[in-house]
């Protein structure tokens, strides 16, 4: 369920990107030529919040938040709906060895 609509999340990631980028007292130009990512593809991404994800990643890597990105996208952690999964979950599998010749 969202709590924020993805039109606000898009205007709000662009800004908090683009405000890196002027804290680091760099122009979209400046950015262009660090992080790979050609100037229209960065005016665009400005503008109207829209850019394929490798050059996404490609501007996060100058901006910083790529390591933050990556760690806020991990899987949760497990959540059981019974006694009986968390017995299944503490199971450990016997562990396997190939025969000797």
């Amino acid at each position: 369920m969202l709590f924020i609509s993805l039109s606000k999340i898009q205007k709000k990631i662009v800004q908090n990107i683009r405000d890196r980028r002027l804290q680091m007292n760099l122009t979209q130009e400046g950015l262009s030529e660090r992080s790979g990512v050609p100037l229209s593809t960065l005016r665009k991404f400005e503008q109207k919040g829209l850019i394929s994800l490798d050059s996404f990643l490609k501007v996060l890597s100058v901006v910083g938040g790529l390591e933050e990105m990556a760690d806020a996208l991990k899987p949760k952690e497990q959540h059981f709906k019974s006694i009986d999964d968390v017995l299944k979950s503490e199971e450990k599998p016997l562990k396997k060895r190939g025969s000797r010749k």
